[in-house]
């Protein structure tokens, strides 16, 4: 008898990110271009081909918490409610990340988180990798405003897009600085939602009610 669709994806899904600890672990230790793909598959008792089929790129080993997040901005733009601009919608969503103390928005400062961020970058193969997913994520958000768009509108979509995500991208790395500089994720929550309630009113300011359901 085969196993049920959901406790197979679960099983994939921990097997990923035990690959996912095992490698960030290794990679903290000693560097990340010190350490191989099949050291890693070794220290998790898999394949080498498993890591890839599971991770893809080695890269994607540190960063793949980080692409589980790069539909969040589209999916919120896509379900928002009736009346809700798409300012509002990006906004509202950034927000309850930093509630949530989310490391998605840059707002976790458990050792460990900071100590990846810290990897990320000062290794130019994994800032690259990370641009990469800030703007494949933008390629979402601009699918979703494109379906939505009157006939022509659509090279404003990816316009919209890239503002917004611009926003979203430079309040991230501002929160980061801040915690890696020292300061306590609780300590700066109240501060960052300000600073984002300013910056997203400066693109609302030029956008109106663009995109309103």
């Amino acid at each position: 008898m085969s196993e049920e669709p959901g406790l197979r994806e679960r099983k994939k899904t921990e097997t990923r990110r035990r690959l996912w600890k095992v490698a960030a672990e290794l990679f903290l230790e000693r560097g990340f271009d010190k350490v191989s793909v099949a050291e890693i598959a070794a220290a998790a008792d898999v394949s080498k081909m498993t890591v890839f089929n599971y991770c893809g790129t080695k890269e994607d080993l540190v960063l793949g918490p980080m692409r589980e997040h790069v539909d969040d901005v589209a999916r919120a733009v896509r379900e928002r409610a009736p009346g809700e601009s798409v300012v509002a919608a990006v906004r509202r969503q950034f927000l309850a990340a930093v509630d949530a103390f989310d490391a998605s928005v840059g707002m976790n400062d458990h050792s460990y988180v900071l100590r990846v961020r810290r990897l990320v970058a000062e290794t130019p193969s994994l800032l690259a990798r990370a641009q990469e997913l800030v703007y494949l994520g933008t390629q979402r958000l601009a699918q979703v405003l494109a379906e939505e768009a009157a006939p022509g509108e659509e090279p404003l979509a990816r316009v919209v897009a890239a503002q917004l995500m611009g926003v979203r991208s430079a309040l991230l790395t501002h929160n980061h600085q801040r915690l890696l500089a020292g300061e306590r994720a609780a300590d700066i929550a109240a501060d960052a939602k300000a600073l984002a309630e300013r910056a997203f009113g400066t693109v609302e300011f030029g956008l109106g009610d663009y995109g309103t359901k």
